[in-house]
């Protein structure tokens, strides 16, 4: 085989498994930072992993699980530094709606149904990867980042605090998990938010006088030494429980045919929570740090964890904020965080369970809110504020629709709100009109430019956008309307070198105003055609109607000649 061949297989290899890019130029330095974020990240999906299975309906295990196989297969397939792959609560919630209604209560067949649906979402993903649909994730922009941010980061504070006050819990948005908690605050159970508090001091104590230390697993392993000892759990404060020893056995789903179309809408729910949630999260570490990421890329690795999850009895997962930024807040440098996260729970799995049920729910509660604590940047925001309204517009619509619809909706409405904000700016483009600077034949916009200056009986414009059917007609009466207010023009002159784009409708309205301006006894020139508007307008036959499309420098001949006539007479 030919070596550039060869070399080709090798990028495309590299390409579609990165771990072979950056696993031979991992820095040894990083190493004690990635396998702390991972045993911290191991500790903070014990508890959480638990909750979410049981929202699942599904054996609590089985959240660990997803965890476990989910965080190897992104480390092999993703491009994230930071990002954590487990099971998320919107997903957890959505798998136990829609699954428990179809097993009718039994506990087996809602195992097998969501290791089922996990498998058609790793497919779903794979089959978007290989279509290269990832530039979906485009339209989430950076100020919808901005937003998402804050609304994500109080929505995951929102889940945490009942547990840090140590009463119940409820609502299925912010506003009514607030509002439930202060209904029960008077119920709040001294001993564990005294816990939860001193958990809280230590940490941000330890963040400023130990930057960089692994002081949230410190937390964490004081806790269990703590509970161990004093009879806390007799006062109220709630720990982890049981959790059922052994790794996960490997294997397919048992499903009938008729099962598939069942959970072909609850798969493809599933993928899009999971890829806008996780692409989101993964763009937010991205821009912190720094680093590149492939939004193809990411759909691969999402499409390997969820079918791995799905044959280790499991369900579907995705890169959820809270779990990441744990791992990034812990100090994770690569994906091998994730691979430690992965050894430490099949550890815990294997030996540990005994000793992972004393850990106090309060403690993990401060660290889930020091950790999202970073995401909530009101600064951030009043700098939208003072250099864009409409994009704080944007934030502003991301962090609402995150607070009261959750992650997916609230980012599928600020991305809607996006494009509907820059369809209505394109509807109207800015048209400048354009003046002679003194002594040159350069024209320029003359609101910018107060020295340059119109040459008689001529109007210069410049359309600053492409011409499309949706703003035409507002660009035909605008151009209109400078003529009428400029008076005594018989020449117009349109210079298109900011329209690269022209479409059918855009061509046409350059010919009605044509045959407007003709009548009014007014001559139409274009200049600066870009190749593919001229040959739109050829094929329309307007080249000939608006008589010839004028090079630059025909255009400037054509106005020096008309300013010495004017001069001259």
């Amino acid at each position: 085989m030919k070596p550039g061949l060869d070399r080709g297989w090798h990028d495309r290899l590299n390409s579609v498994v990165p771990i072979l890019q950056w696993l031979p130029q991992y820095q040894r330095g990083w190493l004690r930072h990635d396998f702390v974020a991972g045993l911290t990240l191991a500790a903070y999906a014990v508890p959480v992993s638990l909750a979410y299975a049981s929202l699942a309906g599904l054996p609590s295990q089985a959240g660990l699980y997803c965890y476990l196989l989910g965080g190897i297969a992104y480390a092999v397939f993703g491009t994230s530094r930071q990002l954590a792959v487990g099971p998320t609560s919107a997903i957890s919630i959505l798998i136990g709606s829609v699954l428990g209604t179809l097993a009718a209560g039994d506990t087996l067949r809602q195992t097998h149904l969501a290791m089922a649906a996990a498998v058609l979402t790793g497919l779903l993903a794979i089959l978007a990867w290989a279509l290269r649909l990832g530039n979906i994730a485009n339209f989430v922009s950076e100020t919808i980042l901005t937003g998402f941010k804050v609304g994500a980061g109080l929505v995951i504070a929102s889940t945490q605090l009942p547990k840090l006050f140590g009463v119940s819990s409820g609502g299925n948005n912010f506003l009514t998990r607030i509002l439930d908690l202060a209904r029960h605050l008077k119920e709040t159970n001294l001993p564990t938010l005294l816990v939860g508090l001193g958990a809280l001091t230590l940490l941000i104590a330890g963040e400023r006088l130990l930057p960089g230390r692994p002081i949230a697993l410190f937390v964490v392993l004081t806790s269990i030494v703590v509970m161990t000892f004093l009879p806390l759990a007799s006062l109220g404060v709630k720990t982890v429980g049981t959790i059922p020893e052994g790794l996960p056995r490997l294997g397919w789903p048992m499903m009938h045919w008729s099962d598939v179309d069942n959970l072909l809408v609850v798969s493809m729910a599933c993928f899009l929570l999971s890829y806008v949630e996780s692409i989101s999260v993964v763009r937010t570490f991205a821009l912190k740090h720094d680093h590149s990421i492939s939004a193809d890329q990411e759909l691969l690795a999402l499409g390997a964890a969820n079918l791995v999850a799905g044959v280790g009895q499991g369900y579907p997962v995705a890169g959820g904020m809270s779990q990441s930024a744990v791992n990034e807040k812990a100090g994770a440098q690569s994906p091998l965080a994730l691979v430690f996260a992965s050894a430490s729970l099949g550890a815990v799995l294997l030996f540990l369970t005994g000793l992972m049920r004393n850990l106090p729910q309060p403690v993990l509660a401060a660290v889930v809110l020091i950790a999202v604590g970073g995401l909530i940047k009101p600064s951030e925001l009043r700098h939208l504020n003072q250099v864009s309204r409409m994009e704080f517009r944007v934030a502003m619509v991301a962090t609402v629709g995150v607070l009261f619809f959750g992650i997916l909706k609230g980012v599928l409405l600020a991305a809607v709100f996006s494009l509907l904000v820059l369809l209505k700016r394109a509807s109207r483009p800015r048209i400048a009109v354009l003046g002679r600077l003194e002594g040159s034949d350069r024209f320029v916009d003359m609101s910018r430019n107060p020295g340059s200056k119109q040459v008689p009986g001529t109007l210069v414009v410049r359309i600053e956008s492409g011409l499309f059917y949706f703003n035409a007609e507002n660009v035909h009466s605008e151009i209109l309307d400078h003529v009428r207010r400029r008076g005594a023009v018989n020449l117009v002159i349109i210079d298109l070198s900011t329209s690269p784009n022209i479409d059918l409708g855009g061509a046409r309205m350059l010919g009605q105003l044509h045959e407007k301006l003709t009548k009014s006894g007014v001559l139409l020139k274009l200049a600066e055609v870009h190749g593919s508007a001229r040959d739109l307008l050829q094929a329309e036959g307007l080249h000939t109607r608006i008589f010839g499309i004028e090079q630059r420098l025909q255009t400037a001949a054509l106005l020096h000649k008309r300013e010495q006539v004017s001069r001259a007479s």
